[in-house]
């Protein structure tokens, strides 16, 4: 029997698996360090009145997010496709409305949390919290590309507004990258030793326990 979320969090997961995790993991806050560091870039050049290079910087910052969001998104609808075939799946916690500035990530949040209690088996809150997360990493990522376009080119009529909207966004997308982050280490703790190779594939993560006769994937080789 599977534990609550917090239990699933703070347990040490086996060596093989924990190779996944952490290759996945890096691979995300990566992409989301240099996203925020452009991000901050660009507020710090706007601050000193070097308008055109900050709205380089925004466009910078657009595109890592716009890969970071469509990595998790991928990675849900990965979750989702093996979730159907899995005897058992990890326990979850709704989406925390606290954890949010902005109205999508909050209400996103609600949403879940009703029906989070209506649904009372854990398959269905699996899938549903998998469902609301990656269509809120969808809804922030076209929010911020469309205030980041309007900076960019110098079409809003209020920019200030726009770049507190990025930086409100900036923090509900961390909140779903967090979020992504505990579902990745639940689920892989619940994933028999055996099918591990086949979710490393999925999630482009080279595993330590290669089928036999299957030779390690080379870094940079072709899928």
């Amino acid at each position: 029997m599977y534990g609550s979320v917090s239990d699933d969090w703070v347990v040490a997961l086996p060596r093989d698996k924990n190779a996944v995790f952490q290759t996945v993991v890096r691979r995300w806050e990566c992409t989301y360090a240099m996203m925020s560091v452009a991000l901050d870039d660009a507020l710090s050049l706007r601050a000193r009145g070097e308008l055109v290079c900050a709205r380089q910087q925004v466009s910078i910052t657009a595109d890592l997010l716009d890969r970071l969001a469509s990595s998790l998104i991928s990675f849900c609808e990965t979750l989702s496709t093996r979730g159907r075939g899995a005897r058992r799946l990890p326990a979850v916690a709704p989406l925390n409305a606290k954890f949010f500035r902005g109205n999508t990530g909050q209400s996103a949040a609600s949403w879940n949390g009703i029906l989070h209690r209506v649904l009372f088996r854990s398959r269905s809150r699996f899938f549903h919290k998998l469902r609301i997360l990656s269509e809120t990493i969808q809804h922030l990522e076209r929010e911020f590309q469309d205030a980041a376009g309007d900076i960019s080119a110098g079409l809003s009529v209020q920019p200030g507004d726009c770049w507190t909207t990025l930086d409100a966004l900036h923090y509900d997308f961390s909140t779903c990258l967090r979020e992504t982050e505990v579902l990745l280490k639940s689920f892989l703790k619940t994933v028999p030793s055996d099918q591990l190779p086949g979710i490393s594939a999925d999630l482009d993560a080279p595993s330590e326990l290669q089928p036999f006769g299957m030779k390690p994937r080379l870094s940079g080789a072709s899928a």
